[in-house]
């Protein structure tokens, strides 16, 4: 094999590795003196370029699967694979690296600073990579161009809507560019019409090739998903349909 084909071939691995791969993964937690199992040898596969939704009772498991997914937290046994780098074990600074480049997160609260602008705000969101000042600009420009935002670029979150602010949200978490985008009850705050808006923007960007995890309590975004996954009392089933 020439350097070449194996270039090709490694290129070709990496387009069709999956996102995400779980095997055996466990997480304990002590809480007022007894023990408690929030996930219970979960074995899952998300492949990369997939929308999948996560649903369940509260107090099921979701959070805590997500926090590993996001590398804000590590199992107390098995194996998270994000690609080739396995969560459980990797080192804090590559934990970071996972968390500044490779995960996007949105959450139900949008998290917006009020006294900076949307623009502003998505550029606080790259400031762990250390950009130049003329391709952080590029970023948010972009990322603000995709979320259908470039004309609110110098509004505050007060001067927006809910909708709106949702959106500069999930721009900030794709301006770093990352592999995978999780979300956590990203339309919870949100009223119908709203949560359909922020979900035709998430579909677009899945559309693009961004992976989607979304944790959801609505039956109505998580049929919009390809696939979906329900998790309760730490043990994990798919239920696509």
């Amino acid at each position: 094999m020439t350097m070449i084909d194996q270039t090709v071939t490694d290129a070709a691995a990496t387009l069709t590795m999956p996102a995400y791969r779980l095997a055996g993964v466990t997480k304990t937690y002590q809480q007022k003196g007894r023990v408690v199992q929030a996930l219970k040898g979960v074995d899952v596969e998300i492949a990369a370029g997939d929308f999948v939704t996560i649903q369940g009772p509260t107090g099921g498991g979701k959070s805590t699967l997500l926090q590993l997914l996001g590398a804000l937290d590590t199992p107390t046994a098995g194996h998270v694979m994000i690609g080739e780098t396995d969560l459980a074990t990797a080192s804090a600074k590559d934990l970071e690296h996972v968390r500044a480049r490779e995960v996007g997160f949105v959450f139900q609260a949008f998290n917006l600073i009020p006294t900076l602008t949307a623009a502003e705000n998505v550029s606080m969101g790259l400031e762990p990579l250390g950009l130049a000042p003329a391709e952080r600009a590029e970023r948010v420009a972009d990322a603000l161009a995709r979320v259908d935002l470039s004309d609110r670029g110098d509004h505050r979150p007060g001067e927006l809507s809910g909708g709106q602010q949702q959106r500069v949200a999930i721009a900030r978490a794709i301006a770093k560019r990352p592999r995978v985008l999780l979300a956590d009850e990203p339309t919870g705050n949100l009223d119908e019409y709203m949560r359909d808006e922020i979900l035709a923007v998430l579909e677009h960007l899945n559309a693009e090739g961004l992976t989607l995890v979304v944790v959801t309590h609505d039956s109505a975004v998580a049929r919009r998903a390809r696939r979906r996954l329900r998790l309760d009392k730490g043990t994990i089933k798919d239920i696509t349909r």
